[in-house]
């Protein structure tokens, strides 16, 4: 009887081993920085910045790669906003995927990431009647606040606090500290992890 109780308890079927990292992810997330920062600010080469519907395909491609469902509806084609949105949370995604499997590495990572949208942020030049400054700090917030997968972060707990400090610094960079729109990204974050 004993046999036969360890027997039938033994699975018929063996789980599927999970999701290991990409060996290209990290990377894959340093070419996505190295050509955001300049799409986002718009001097990259060329003068292709967010919101001409076209040079932010380079960026997607890296993406995909980690993330193939992320697709963009039709109405972010020419939407500085949605673009912006898109990209950011693409890439935030993939540093939060890098942080599954390394806490640390993806908490210094996300260090860069917020850095680098902070400084594209305050580069962008303010032309008279332009609102792309304004359009470009949307994006970026809806992308960390509204977009970003948090079910890909680290269980670490370290890093995790980290990580979730700068995604909430991004409001307050983009947007001004003491602003209604940086207190409510602090606490659309804070209200996720409390």
């Amino acid at each position: 009887m004993f046999k036969q109780w360890l027997t039938s308890a033994q699975p018929t079927a063996s789980k599927p081993d999970p999701k290991s990292i990409s060996p290209s992810l990290r990377a894959d997330i340093y070419a996505a920085l190295d050509r955001a920062k300049p799409w986002l600010i718009g001097t990259s080469p060329r003068h292709c910045a967010a919101g001409d519907a076209l040079s932010y395909q380079p960026i997607l491609a890296l993406i995909h790669t980690h993330f193939p469902d992320l697709a963009p509806a039709i109405d972010v084609l020419g939407n500085v906003e949605a673009e912006v949105a898109l990209i950011v949370a693409g890439i935030t995604n993939m540093i939060l995927e890098m942080s599954k499997w390394d806490g640390m590495a993806g908490a210094m990572s996300m260090r860069t990431w917020v850095d680098a949208l902070g400084d594209a942020h305050a580069r962008i030049e303010r032309a008279p009647g332009s609102k792309r400054k304004e359009q470009v700090g949307r994006g970026m917030t809806r992308g960390i606040n509204q977009l970003t997968d948090v079910s890909l972060m680290t269980r670490e707990f370290a890093p995790r606090i980290q990580i979730i400090s700068l995604l909430k610094s991004v409001n307050t960079k983009v947007h001004g500290a003491g602003t209604e729109e940086a207190r409510q990204g602090e606490a659309l974050w804070s209200s996720k992890f409390i």
